[in-house]
């Protein structure tokens, strides 16, 4: 299950980024602009950075962010108000895109490595066999991460890479239901591995994705791709060695601000 591979894909790939107003712990989430940009701009722009990609749209159901992301060049579709979902908004967003792959990045991922989102691209592209495929980061390589957080969804794999559970509950692997096979290079590591937000799809299952019923461990751990898996759908399951903080709360985008600034610092004579 190697980190990287070779940068080649024919399919046309597009990156969507879902992005809504409301948001109960961090309203107007991605119109927040301390550094001068907007959070949403920070995402466009690191997404523009990845090689591989054909094109880049945001869809959002919210004049405002709309009006902002034109403002700085970026591309929008608007669509309905009444999703249930991020994955159902990004599959309304895709229906008239002429595109193979859908890649899903989230809109609060300013510092999302643009190599990852080619990354993903290439590893469905050589996998017709999975519906969908996403990445995930040894606990190890992440010192700010604590496995335990249910808010850091944990991604447990097979040696080949295939996704066998996601979960927000803790559990050292030796005892999980959902262990990786004997052997597995990536079980240096006790522990599961962190699942980044990120996700490809192959055009065909997104548009079908939403009018799959929910099941019963979806709306138990509140994790969409549970969906896929309990459906009988393939995830491939990527390994990177850097993960990007994502924004969930005005703390984290305060730390965001600060590092931003300390890298963009202006040297004084």
């Amino acid at each position: 299950m190697p980190f990287f591979v070779e940068h080649h894909v024919s399919a046309r790939t597009v990156v969507i980024i879902p992005a809504r107003y409301a948001s109960t712990r961090f309203p107007a989430k991605p119109l927040a602009r301390q550094t001068g940009k907007y959070l949403i701009q920070h995402v466009y722009e690191q997404v523009e950075c990845a090689p591989l990609i054909n094109d880049l749209w945001v869809a959002t159901d919210d004049e405002r962010i709309a009006e902002a992301v034109r403002g700085f060049g970026g591309k929008v579709k608007m669509t309905r108000t009444d999703h249930a979902s991020g994955t159902d908004r990004l599959a309304e967003a895709a229906s008239d895109i002429d595109c193979d792959i859908v890649i899903n990045v989230q809109g609060d991922e300013p510092e999302i490595e643009p190599f990852s989102i080619s990354q993903l691209a290439e590893l469905i592209e050589g996998h017709p066999d999975c519906s969908m495929a996403t990445l995930a980061c040894p606990f190890r390589y992440l010192p700010h991460a604590d496995p335990k957080d249910p808010h850091a969804v944990k991604a447990y794999v097979n040696s080949k890479g295939i996704a066998l559970n996601f979960s927000r509950k803790w559990t050292p692997t030796d005892d999980h239901p959902w262990t990786c096979e004997p052997g597995d290079p990536i079980q240096q590591d006790p522990h599961p591995l962190l699942h980044l937000g990120i996700y490809a799809y192959r055009k065909d299952f997104l548009l079908t994705f939403p009018t799959l019923p929910p099941t019963p461990r979806e709306q138990e751990e509140r994790l969409e791709q549970l969906r896929a898996l309990d459906n009988g759908h393939r995830i491939l399951v990527g390994l990177v060695r850097k993960a990007g903080v994502g924004i969930d709360t005005p703390d984290d985008y305060a730390a965001f601000v600060s590092r931003w600034n300390a890298k963009h610092k202006t040297p004084t004579n």
